[in-house]
């Protein structure tokens, strides 16, 4: 685990890019020298394939690649190598498969870390989408209470020796304590105030999402869909800046 104090906020900005390959090389031209990181989704890797991480790695950026993992441990250790091979920095596997599923993916990109000459990506597990609220946890038969089962998720990768998890910014705070001040916690479902919330349900600002606990922030369609991306980045630095981060 590491410790990201020492980084500003603005540099712990990741900017999720939701679209096609022509699109996200034009995010990538505007957005370089201003943002750190990039997220790649399944929608583009599954367009494009390993090469897109290649491509936006090539312009500067780290590339968080957000594919989900959920299989048997033997498929999750495999795409987790496969993954840190193509060159992501960060990567994901839902926690709900189980404490071994995610022990294999960390042996799986450690392991392929070390045999490529690369630097060990950041593994983390999906507690609870940021798109599900109390009731979509009921629909599936989770009994626990939301903020339970986001913690009792959080356990299981630490467990696992994974290096953080992806939760809300309203739980950032709990899993701050459960995860300990060195774990990465990236909180998606963030919105500059009088932003959409789109199709997220448990929502921060950026400053707050910080402010709760998170290591990392997720941001798409307000910087990616604005008229001006590389501004609209810029004035959540600037809200950051403003609230000492």
């Amino acid at each position: 685990m590491s410790d990201f104090s020492h980084e500003p906020a603005r540099d712990r900005i990741i900017v999720a890019l939701d679209c096609d390959r022509a699109e996200a090389l034009r995010l990538g031209e505007l957005l370089s020298g201003r943002a750190k990181w990039l997220k790649v989704g399944m929608t583009l890797f599954y367009a494009e394939g390993p090469a897109i991480v290649s491509q936006l790695k090539a312009l500067g950026f780290k590339v968080f690649l957000d594919l989900k993992f959920n299989d048997i441990p033997h498929q999750v250790k495999g795409a987790a190598a496969s993954a840190t091979r193509s060159g992501a920095d960060m990567l994901t596997m839902h926690a709900s498969g189980g404490e071994p599923m995610m022990a294999a993916g960390q042996e799986g990109a450690r392991g392929a870390a070390l045999s490529a000459g690369l630097a060990e990506p950041i593994t983390l597990a999906i507690t609870v989408l940021t798109s599900m609220d109390q009731a979509d946890l009921d629909d599936i038969g989770v009994a626990r209470p939301l903020r339970e089962q986001v913690c009792a998720l959080a356990e299981l990768a630490r467990k696992a020796k994974l290096s953080g998890v992806v939760a809300s910014p309203q739980e950032a705070s709990q899993l701050r304590a459960v995860l300990g001040p060195g774990a990465c916690i990236v909180t998606p479902g963030v919105r500059p105030a009088g932003a959409s919330l789109g199709d997220q349900s448990r929502v921060a600002t950026p400053a707050q999402a910080f402010l709760n606990g998170a290591s990392h922030i997720v941001v798409g369609r307000p910087i990616t869909q604005a008229d001006d991306p590389a501004a609209a980045f810029e004035a959540i630095a600037e809200e950051l800046a403003c609230a000492g981060l």
